[in-house]
Order: structure tokens, then C-alpha cells, then sequence
């Protein structure tokens, strides 16, 4: 649905979704990536488990909330992509632990 427009003189980057290594270019969001994936579900719903997608693409909605390097519940839609980045869909409500 997404195509990415190429930067011929940016270096790509490598993050991994869900342990998968995936590319990106500097200054892509998490969001925008995810939504370049086969299934853009960055979470599902805490109450019924309905999945979600980045929708606004600006911080207000929070449909993408997922969990990268560690932190559950994180705005993917403004956070730029960096090297090593570890992305998991988020299932559910977030964990305390």
C-alpha cells in the first residue's frame, strides 16, 4: 500500500520488527516503516484484542503505540528510526514489568 521514496545518497539503516531485520532511511518514523510492512499492526486493542495501525501520523490518536527497545507504549509516529532498533507489536495492554 506504502512505497518508500528512495534517497539515492542516504545510507540505510537496519531495525528489526518482531525480530525480523527490516531497512528504513534516515529520518524515517517507526510508523511509517511499519506501515511499509505486509501487516502494518503496530497493537492490538487491551479489551477485545482488535488490531491497530498508525492513523494520524502526528501524536494525537495513539493507534500506533508499540514497544521499541524495551519501552511499551511508545509513539512510533514520532520517533525517527536509529541502527539496532528493536520493534514488537504490542498485544494487548501494556505491562508493568
Amino acid at each position: 500500500m506504502f512505497r518508500q521514496l528512495l534517497d539515492s545518497g542516504a545510507q540505510a539503516l537496519t531495525l528489526y520488527i518482531d525480530g525480523h531485520a527490516v531497512k528504513a532511511q534516515p529520518g524515517d518514523t517507526v510508523a511509517a516503516v511499519m506501515l511499509r510492512q505486509d501487516s502494518p499492526v503496530t497493537r492490538t486493542t487491551p479489551v477485545l484484542g482488535n488490531p491497530r495501525a498508525p492513523y494520524c501520523m502526528m501524536g494525537v490518536c495513539f493507534e500506533c503505540l508499540a514497544i521499541v527497545d524495551g519501552v511499551a507504549s511508545t509513539q512510533t509516529c514520532m520517533l525517527p528510526v536509529r541502527e539496532g532498533m528493536q520493534v514488537e507489536r504490542q498485544h494487548g495492554k501494556r505491562s508493568i514489568v
